[in-house]
């Protein structure tokens, strides 16, 4: 247990968060800080082909040990933590066996992380939780994920007597401002399929998410003093207000859970005479997505018909880009490489949580470029804040569901009926 503390504090006391502003990739310079810190790692603990290229993608091998013929599978984290909240200068806090109450991450500040209200924490009483001190986030998404991939590794390495195939690592930048699978070289990955370990509680697997899309939209106003503004102000702050009183009700993140869709204003900036709102889509189903970005352009066309003579051109002006999809198109069709995670959980007396991820994934994008991806937990909880944490339990089982795929899928039929007639091996 305390090997996988200290590989952990390692990692989350180290800063990455990254930046959706920047251009760059790695999209900010301090990730290189801990993406060199981990190749050294890789090669430390006995990984070969290790490799990280100009935009700070990580990859390694763990060659098989068996004299037959097996996919090679692939297991995928990110570095990089949210600039939803600040990740610098993490102090974690260790709490042994957790008794249930509540815990105070920050004295001064009367910072209490309490199960009345995160509920998940009586899950974990009696056992070794990681907390933040209140300032930060934690950074167990997905340093945590990491954690587990590089712990598992070392396992394998250091106990030849587990047979498993060929297994490749990969570690990538720029996850939580949705481009981590963006610079992702999946043909040199080389493997058959892969799985994201970047869930949450204990038990999580993952393979359909949301499609999803961001959009932002510009109104455009007239500044006149408001003492003769009769009939000719045009307050474009007033008119993005009414386009967003205009989104369905009840359609918001706050509102919504399993497989139900929102809209999501996510900033709103402006004066008189311009004002840009940006709102992110999603939805399970892609019927329902292209028709919440039928409807967004359906409200701007209604203010452009309603400000047509005022204003003489379009007065508000849309932009939607797609951000990516739902995996389950590109995992159904091999499904049974969620049922190989499935069948380790059990296997591990863990009971397997399969249901929708309400956001996306490396392995969304991944399984759309040709890597198939299902996402599996990694363990934290209340991601991208302050009460933020991980009990070590739970990133102990992670480790095992990882050797103990590895170990599946040495098998000729992987354990599972008919499975190996399904799949296809890469030469």
């Amino acid at each position: 247990m305390q090997h996988i503390i200290d590989r952990f504090i390692s990692y989350v006391t180290i800063d990455t968060e990254s930046d959706p502003n920047s251009n760059t990739t790695p999209s900010t310079e301090k990730q290189w800080d801990l993406a060199n810190k981990l190749v050294e790692e890789l090669k430390e603990i006995g990984m070969q082909d290790v490799t990280i290229d100009d935009k700070a993608y990580i990859m390694a091998t763990l060659p098989s040990n068996v004299d037959h013929e097996v996919p090679t599978i692939g297991f995928i984290s990110h570095f990089d933590t949210t600039p939803d909240f600040t990740g610098a200068n993490v102090k974690p806090q260790i709490v042994p066996d957790y008794d249930g109450k509540d815990i105070v991450l920050n004295k001064e500040q009367n910072i209490i992380l309490s199960p009345s209200y995160f509920k998940d924490l009586l899950l974990y009483k009696g056992q070794t939780l990681i907390t933040t001190d209140g300032t930060t986030l934690l950074g167990a998404d997905d340093k945590a994920g990491i954690t587990e991939i590089m712990t598992a590794m070392e396992f394998l390495i250091n106990n030849p007597e587990i047979k498993h195939g060929k297994i490749r690592v990969g570690f990538t930048p720029d996850e939580e401002i949705g481009r981590g699978a963006h610079h992702f070289d999946v043909d040199k990955f080389g493997a058959d399929w892969a799985y994201t370990m970047d869930g949450s509680q204990v038990g999580e697997l993952e393979y359909e998410n949301f499609n999803a899309a961001g959009a932002k939209i510009t109104f455009k106003g007239k500044s006149v003093h408001p003492g003769y503004a009769k009939g000719k102000m045009i307050n474009s702050m007033l008119i993005a207000n009414d386009f967003i009183n205009a989104l369905p009700k009840g359609e918001t993140p706050q509102e919504t859970r399993g497989y139900e869709g929102f809209f999501h204003v996510t900033d709103l900036s402006g004066s008189i005479e311009e004002t840009k709102l940006q709102l992110i889509i999603r939805d399970h189903s892609k019927k329902k997505f292209e028709k919440r970005k039928e409807l967004i352009e359906k409200i701007t066309r209604k203010i452009n018909k309603k400000f047509a003579k005022q204003f003489g051109e379009d007065i508000a002006i849309a932009e939607i880009k797609d951000q990516y999809y739902n995996m389950k198109e590109k995992v159904t069709p091999v499904k049974h490489i969620v049922d190989i995670a499935e069948k380790a959980m059990k296997e591990l007396n863990i009971k397997p949580l399969i249901k929708p991820i309400r956001g996306g994934t490396d392995g969304c994008q991944l399984s759309y470029k040709g890597l198939p991806c299902p996402n599996i937990f990694a363990g934290g909880h209340n991601f991208h804040g302050k009460y933020e944490y991980v009990p070590v339990e739970s990133m102990q089982k992670a480790v095992e569901v990882i050797i103990k795929i590895a170990e599946l899928t040495s098998m000729p039929d992987f354990g599972l009926d008919k499975a190996k007639e399904k799949t296809k091996k890469k030469k």
